[in-house]
């Protein structure tokens, strides 16, 4: 089998959360969340890392996280480029944003030689989820994983969030509808992205996804099939169109031609939404340290 390689989407800029979020110092250290991410990634058996960011933020990255994890896993740079568009696409006067979400891992493409891991860079899964996607990815070579976690450990209290909001059965996905989801006098309201006013609710425990997937090598191509699909279908929408994963994986869920399994995590997630979210962050991996989770200082062990 190949080896692992982690892919981390890293190309946003955190707009609501008014900067780089990314390279967001969360302990004494200064070290990132992407650094909790690589932390856990290497111990459950990953051999690399490929970073999607912007190109402008390459020298930020390699003078940050880089220089502290280059020499304990190969890493590797992928450019998520608003330019990177089938030959049919124009692109809009006054575009700046990339495509989204399928079209950031669509960047990685060349970098991935086997099963692959996809997370975000601004959020901490924990250890036993990467352990458990290196596993599955070990032992099934055809299936992909999701790693759901419920809701309301997922939620910020400062606002709205988005989402994948997974529908299961038997260990598998059936369906995942990509979503805006608040608190709405004791209830949580979702939003699909693509029909908000098709808002429903949903139990404050009901898993979604945090984009973490465990993925086979032949997952590039469905994606590549889905991008230049999706953007042809919406060519007179350029202007504001985004290619989500969570609604590349839903038509080919639909259609039969994939399989995508859930595994649940015993791990804490954290992540960073607004900036009111960032210190009750810094207070959960300080605990984790004082239990013995990770160490004191991540790097210097």
């Amino acid at each position: 089998m190949n080896e692992l390689t982690l892919v981390v989407m890293a190309a946003g800029m955190g707009s609501r959360f008014g900067g780089l979020k990314q390279i967001t110092p969360v302990d004494e250290d200064g070290n990132f969340l992407i650094d909790y991410s690589v932390y856990d990634a290497i111990k459950a058996g990953f051999k690399k890392v490929v970073f999607i960011i912007k190109e402008e933020n390459l020298e930020a990255f390699k003078e940050t996280i880089g220089k502290r994890i280059e020499d304990k896993i190969p890493v590797e740079y992928a450019f998520q480029k608003l330019e990177d568009i089938p030959s049919f696409m124009k692109i809009p006067e006054g575009r700046v944003k990339p495509w989204g979400t399928t079209h950031a891992i669509l960047a990685a493409k060349d970098k991935v030689k086997g099963p692959f891991a996809v997370i975000n860079a601004d959020d901490f899964y924990g250890y036993d989820s990467y352990h458990i996607v290196a596993e599955f990815l070990k032992n099934n070579t055809t299936d992909q994983v999701s790693i759901p976690y419920p809701f309301n450990k997922v939620d910020s209290k400062f606002g709205s969030v988005k989402r994948g909001v997974l529908f299961l059965e038997n260990e598998k996905v059936t369906k995942i509808l990509e979503c805006s989801i608040e608190y709405q006098d004791e209830k949580v309201i979702a939003s699909p992205l693509l029909n908000p006013e098709n808002k429903f609710e949903i139990e404050k425990d009901h898993p979604v996804s945090m984009n973490m997937f465990g993925f086979q090598r032949n997952m590039m191509d469905y994606l590549e099939e889905y991008f230049h699909t999706f953007m042809k279908k919406h060519i007179n929408e350029l202007d504001t169109i985004e290619c989500l994963l969570p609604e590349c994986l839903e038509e080919y869920l639909e259609k039969g031609k994939l399989t995508l399994q859930y595994r649940i995590s015993k791990s804490t997630w954290l992540g960073v939404t607004y900036k009111e979210d960032l210190e009750g962050v810094k207070q959960k991996l300080k605990e984790m340290k004082e239990r013995r989770e990770y160490p004191s200082h991540l790097w210097f062990v």
